[in-house]
């Protein structure tokens, strides 16, 4: 069987990450995860990584989201794996990482929509993750977003330019820590287990 495999939505998160794994192959699911068919039947783990938006202001442009559950548009609600274990690693890296829920919309949100998802505990937001969460069924699977936009820092601006570059670099960071944190995983370290 295939060790974990990382997915991306976009092709430059997918070259961003893949700057940093050695051995995990990084599949480009498309926007809203359209090609999820790329994906192999059997493997270890799913990871979605990529760009998201925060949804209130504990999270700042540059900052890393580590799902500890990905909830749907739908009202689905999957658990991620070893969540606090994959932040460890990140911020090992020396990335500022939080750890917090993960809501997956069919549509960018921006505005008074963010307090809307965030009174419901979301802490950022995607387009991918609970479409992966889905076709991994009982796999482990963990989401890891790097901020760009959020309130304060909306996506429609000029500003956005550089925080994507920003955003991008930050990216490029995670795939040592992603791969330490799946030979964790798979060895079923401490709080490991599977959902």
């Amino acid at each position: 069987m295939l060790g974990p495999v990382v997915c991306a939505a976009l092709r430059v998160e997918a070259r961003a990450v893949r700057r940093g794994l050695i051995r995990t192959p990084v599949v480009v699911v498309g926007y809203r995860a359209r090609r999820a068919d790329r994906l192999p039947d059997a493997c270890a783990a799913l990871v979605t990584v990529g760009f998201g938006g925060a949804l209130d202001g504990r999270l700042r442009p540059g900052d890393v989201l580590v799902a500890d559950e990905i909830r749907g548009p739908e009202g689905t609600v999957v658990p991620c794996s070893a969540p606090r274990l994959l932040a460890g690693e990140l911020i090992r890296d020396g990335l500022n990482v939080q750890v917090g829920p993960l809501v997956t919309t069919d549509h960018v949100v921006h505005g008074k929509e963010r307090a809307v998802w965030a009174a419901q505990g979301a802490r950022a937001a995607d387009m991918e993750s609970a479409v992966i969460a889905a076709r991994a069924a009982t796999l482990p699977v963990a989401a890891v977003r790097v901020v760009v936009d959020g309130p304060g820092h909306p996506l429609w601006h000029p500003g956005t330019i550089g925080r994507g570059l920003a955003a991008r670099r930050v990216l490029a960071r995670t795939g040592p820590a992603l791969e330490r944190w799946s030979v964790l995983l798979v060895r079923g370290g401490e709080g490991t287990a599977a959902r």
